[in-house]
């Protein structure tokens, strides 16, 4: 399989870059050839230009050559990894900015009109999503409506033909224990590896 692996934290030494190298060990160990990004340290501009707003039409092809190797990636996939944290109920900036520049038509879906169904051109029909939060899950869901969950199981990946999301949240990573961390990079590694499953 070829898997993309994409990482969202600015800081190195996060336990998200922990999370991120555990499950690119695993699954190149199990054989897939991983396409692994940690997109802050790839210095990737999450800022959109004005010719990449069309959401009908095809996208022109991408002036940046960073965004044109990745929306020539996204379309080799088997599967798709995202790592980041849960900040303010988003992702971090660099990803969402990666989603706007790179999922776009012609590239990770087509639409026929505006207010038209859209068609998935992704081939990857499987996702992983592995977030760290400090909000506890009770609040999350009750209070917050749990919105990552929202955004990447009902808003973005569904709508570039992936049907299969799969999201793991560890939390609270803030007052977690070394022993807790290891017992989620155990996790990480276990759902990497269930993504081969047939």
């Amino acid at each position: 399989m070829r898997i993309g692996a994409y990482l969202a934290h600015p800081r190195p030494g996060s336990f998200n870059h922990a999370v991120f190298g555990t499950v690119v060990d695993e699954l190149r160990e199990r054989g897939c050839e991983v396409l692994a990004h940690d997109l802050c340290a790839e210095g990737f501009s999450p800022v959109l230009t004005a010719d990449e707003t069309e959401t009908v039409e095809a996208a022109q092809d991408a002036r940046d050559p960073q965004v044109a190797r990745h929306r020539a990636e996204v379309g080799t996939l088997d599967a798709l990894v995202f790592v980041h944290p849960n900040w303010w109920g988003m992702p971090p900036a660099v990803l969402t900015g990666w989603v706007q520049r790179v999922f776009v038509p012609g590239v990770a879906y087509k639409l026929g009109t505006a207010d038209g169904e859209p068609v998935g051109l992704l081939r990857a029909g499987r996702a992983l999503v592995l977030n760290t939060s400090d909000t506890p899950a009770d609040r999350e869901h009750g209070e917050f409506g749990d919105p990552l969950q929202r955004i990447w199981a009902a808003c973005v990946l569904p709508y570039t033909g992936v049907d299969e999301v799969r999201r793991v949240v560890f939390r609270t990573v803030g007052d977690s224990t070394a022993r807790q961390r290891a017992e989620w990079l155990r996790e990480a590694r276990t759902q990497a590896a269930a993504l081969l499953d047939n």
